[in-house]
């Protein structure tokens, strides 16, 4: 599974006043970002004393949740 920061680098390029490319965007500028972690609490613990940058907690537990739906699949068996 890819971290919450790899996966969330897909919307870098999304078009000004995307929620989702703004903090893309501001977390590949932060260079403290925990960028190999792939746990909520972590990501979000750093965030609510470090991202100064989200305008609302909201738009990481879109970001969050998007993520989880995508890349937490688990794999199938045959």
């Amino acid at each position: 599974m890819k971290s919450f920061y790899h996966y969330l680098m897909k919307y870098r390029a999304n078009k000004k006043n995307d929620a989702l490319g703004e903090f893309a965007r501001a977390a590949y500028d932060d260079h403290s970002f925990p960028k190999a972690e792939t746990d909520y609490n972590e990501i979000s613990s750093y965030l609510e004393m470090n991202g100064h940058y989200l305008p609302s907690m909201s738009v990481f537990d879109e970001a969050w949740e998007l993520y989880q739906s995508e890349e937490a699949v688990p794999y199938l068996q045959n």
